[in-house]
């Protein structure tokens, strides 16, 4: 269980994610979470360095989609803005969204990466479903109140073990196998 936490790839920004990388590992396609990944929660734009920074993934090959838990409404207009098809109100880390946006995608699980900032959704919910993880530091938007006051928490305790380094440290590729 405790293997599931665990991500492929720990990075301290968005903007480290190596597409080059990413296609040597097989990578054709990325599921982003939307609050404090993409935007900042609370946030009704998108910063224009993201903006320009997906524009890059697209003419990289990539083919792009959100999955969040936040609301159809909020994230749909966000969406809309970034330009990306979304699964919203997803319940992460249950996995029916994950297969929602690898159908939207029209990719598998093998060639797909999901990029968040949450060890108990993003993560969780991608390895569950196969998926390559990346963990990213979080934009510092105000988070929602039960993860302020319980996930975060909890992850500030598993991080430096989740990330076999120092507390906040983030570098390179942890697992080459998921076995």
């Amino acid at each position: 269980m405790l293997k599931l936490l665990h991500p492929d790839l720990y990075l301290e920004s968005l903007f480290d994610i190596d597409p080059e990388l990413l296609k040597k590992r097989g990578i054709s396609a990325l599921i982003f979470d939307l609050d404090n990944t993409l935007v900042a929660r609370g946030e009704n734009k998108a910063e224009p360095e993201v903006l320009e920074w997906l524009r890059d993934l697209r003419r990289h090959g990539f083919k792009l989609c959100i999955v969040s838990n936040n609301s159809r409404g909020k994230g749909g207009r966000l969406a809309r803005i970034l330009d990306l098809p979304g699964v919203f109100a997803a319940t992460k880390p249950r996995r029916w969204a994950f297969r929602k946006a690898l159908a939207l995608l029209g990719t598998q699980a093998s060639e797909t990466a999901v990029v968040g900032d949450q060890v108990f959704t993003d993560v969780l919910g991608g390895n569950r479903m196969g998926l390559f993880t990346i963990l990213v530091s979080s934009l510092g938007g105000p988070d929602f109140i039960l993860t302020r006051l319980i996930v975060r928490r909890i992850e500030r305790l598993i991080l430096p073990w989740v990330t076999g380094r120092g507390r906040n440290s983030f570098s390179g590729i942890r697992r080459e196998n998921r076995g």
